[in-house]
């Protein structure tokens, strides 16, 4: 059972949770740039959430499916139709052999997960399915798709769960800007009281120069009170650097996993999908939490999606 790739779309590649445990080799984490789009997409097709997705960019490929499967779209809404049908996404759909599922014009944000009940067939490297595309391993040979390729699927044909999305897990358009909460970082103290000001309150927008390892901001530039040299720490996905320009750079999904420019903020995990689905051009403001409301937000949207999964 397969799926054979007409068009790859912009850039299209597994993902899973990510690999962990390995950060200390300086293996990056990888994974899902918006993991709750990516749990949903597998909970709709009664998958583990930690199983594969197929993550689409802004432009989605053309996939012909040359078994029948029970498919799920989450995330992006990047004008999925299925042999002409449109697609949405938050429902799962049954697949004909011989069926074309082809992405047109994006609708709203920029990145959108497909699941197949069963799975995709993939090898994993370090305990992970993740594309890791600059380090060529992990997914479909380390890299995108490209046409011709041929994805093996496991043969199931289960119907869909009966699952209700929460309001909390659909992903619609977003209005401009986006709010996206942090936490306080280990240098914020070292910000001048103008830079710290601003960040807060001025809109940073996301550059073209943005991808995977990282987003580039664009907006009030971030000083220090005065010039200093850190060692290099750990990072992790959502951590703000601001390197001697003054711009903010937000760690994402592939990131590095030490860097050395001093840490303004952390972005509170439970809006990681928020970004994830920013556009370059997107707007973005920042607002201050503390540690206790994020972990109340983090623990409130494990147990819905844990809800979910037990509801299969």
């Amino acid at each position: 059972m397969s799926i054979h790739v007409i068009r790859p779309g912009l850039f299209s590649a597994f993902q899973d949770t990510g690999r962990v445990g390995f950060q200390h080799w300086g293996v990056p984490v990888n994974g899902a740039m918006d993991p709750d789009a990516h749990a949903l997409a597998n909970l709709l097709v009664g998958n583990p959430t930690t199983a594969a997705t197929l993550e689409m960019t802004i432009q989605g490929p053309m996939l012909c499916f040359q078994a029948k499967a029970l498919i799920a779209l989450a995330g992006a809404d990047l004008g999925a139709s299925l042999d002409g049908i449109a697609l949405k996404p938050g429902h799962a759909a049954h697949v004909k052999p011989g069926a074309t599922l082809r992405f047109e014009k994006r609708e709203y944000g920029a990145r959108a997960y497909l699941a197949v009940s069963g799975g995709y067939v993939l090898e994993p490297v370090m305990n992970s399915c993740s594309t890791y595309s600059r380090g060529g391993f992990g997914g479909l040979c380390g890299r995108a798709l490209k046409a011709g390729d041929v994805l093996p699927i496991s043969s199931s044909f289960a119907n869909p769960p009966r699952l209700t999305v929460p309001a909390a897990l659909r992903f619609a358009a977003a209005t401009q800007p986006v709010t996206v909460r942090v936490l306080q970082g280990r240098e914020w103290a070292d910000f001048s009281e103008t830079a710290r000001h601003d960040f807060l309150h001025e809109p940073y927008q996301m550059t073209a120069a943005s991808d995977r390892m990282g987003y580039r901001l664009d907006g009030a530039a971030l000083d220090l009170t005065q010039p200093r040299q850190l060692l290099s720490e750990s990072v992790t996905f959502g951590t703000v650097q601001v390197p001697a320009g003054g711009q903010p750079i937000v760690l994402m999904a592939d990131r590095q996993t030490t860097g050395g420019y001093p840490r303004i903020a952390q972005v509170a995990s439970v809006d990681l999908p928020r970004l994830a689905q920013l556009m370059p051009g997107d707007e973005v403001r920042f607002s201050m939490i503390d540690m206790r409301t994020a972990q109340a937000l983090f623990i409130a949207r494990a147990r819905l999606l844990k809800r979910l999964e037990a509801a299969h």
